[in-house]
């Protein structure tokens, strides 16, 4: 068996490549010409969100959208490159020379792992750090208010509009299942930033559309401290929503997630969702292996015994399915119905054995 030489595998390589970078251009294209399309009907009637806003979150949305396109990028590109040097025989080629399937399979299977490392390292804290702003965007020009909920190594910190202004609760800790917060401050605020009192208690729970305290201190400027046994302030929160207002797991840099969850289940609040989302991308470049295996298996296959085009639709849709059944496993991990890793591996694994095996029989065969 011939080893295959520097020149063969940069020129499988560099093929490679360009077919990834057509591919994700191709597919980021149609998905930033849709996202401006929904944004401009979302912000419609809106007289502060111009075109230039709408474009601007477009663009910031842009790295998030090249990060969910890469596994479709992969496995697409690396079919096409099968498949054109399969048409044009220079595979008959290689394996004449004494090259095995695997061996030519190998610069392409090293790339795609190489993409997602520095995808997961490099791009993601870029990326994070623009759909950050364009969340914040978001918040700002379509749903009108900005996030209710900051979790930090201080605690946690809510905002709650109210008529005259708002308010702003401080807690050192949370315990979810009945939604009480222990040590609470809260500063309540009038207009924009005017400080008009502050309330002190060990602990509020949150009620049917009211936060309940007790043995409160009110202070306040230019008035004597007040002691109260019960005091009440109204809220529109649910555990639900404030679970939802924490930062999502995209906005934050791969290298923060550990700390965001450690302080976060130190909060009280589980982490299971920004969990799932670090081991997944620990597994993005095993996942990525797994595409080019897939890709081989249904693209490799000579040309005169027909049924290519009938492959390469198998290959798509194969694709299309692991990616479903990514979410549906997913959607069992932040249930907590199986281990967040089991939850996050399986689909890398699945498809990276999947493909190895039907890779093994298209070579043996």
């Amino acid at each position: 068996m011939a080893r295959p030489s520097t020149t063969l595998n940069g020129y499988i390589g560099r093929q490679f490549l360009v077919w990834v970078f057509f591919m994700v251009l191709a597919l980021v294209g149609i998905i930033f010409l849709f996202d401006t399309l929904e944004l401009l009907r979302r912000t419609s009637g809106r007289h502060d969100a111009t075109i230039g806003v709408v474009i601007s979150m477009a663009l910031f949305k842009t790295p998030y959208m090249i990060e969910k396109s890469i596994p479709f990028s992969i496995l697409f590109g690396a079919m096409f490159l099968f498949w054109r040097l399969n048409r044009s025989n220079e595979i008959v080629v290689i394996r004449s020379a004494g090259v095995s399937g695997w061996q030519f399979l190998a610069p392409v299977i090293v790339l795609a792992m190489l993409i997602g490392t520095v995808n997961v390292t490099v791009f993601n804290p870029l990326s994070s750090a623009m759909l950050l702003r364009y969340e914040q965007m978001e918040a700002k020009f379509i749903r009108g208010k900005s996030s209710l909920a900051a979790v930090s190594d201080e605690g946690i910190w809510l905002r709650q509009a109210t008529e005259t202004g708002h308010y702003i609760i401080h807690a050192n800790k949370v315990s979810p299942n009945e939604m009480r917060l222990e040590n609470v401050i809260i500063f309540l605020m009038q207009n924009q930033d005017s400080f008009v009192g502050r309330v002190d208690a060990p602990a509020a729970r949150l009620k049917d559309g009211y936060w309940l305290l007790e043995n409160v201190k009110i202070t306040g400027p230019d008035q004597p401290p007040r002691k109260l046994d019960l005091y009440r302030i109204g809220t529109d929160l649910t555990p639900e929503n404030i679970q939802d207002s924490f930062a999502p797991p995209e906005t934050l840099s791969f290298w923060d997630l550990p700390h965001f969850i450690a302080v976060l289940e130190a909060a009280g609040f589980s982490g299971l969702r920004h969990q799932l989302y670090w081991h997944s991308q620990l597994a993005l470049p095993l996942l990525l292996c797994g595409m080019v295996l897939l890709a081989a298996t249904f693209s490799l296959r000579q040309i005169r015994r027909g049924g290519t085009g009938i492959l390469i639709v198998g290959g798509i849709a194969s694709g299309f399915l692991l990616y479903f059944l990514s979410d549906v496993v997913s959607a069992l991990g932040i249930s907590a119905r199986i281990p967040i890793v089991l939850a996050a591996w399986s689909p890398a694994v699945i498809s990276c054995l999947l493909g190895a095996a039907m890779t093994f029989h298209l070579e043996d065969g």
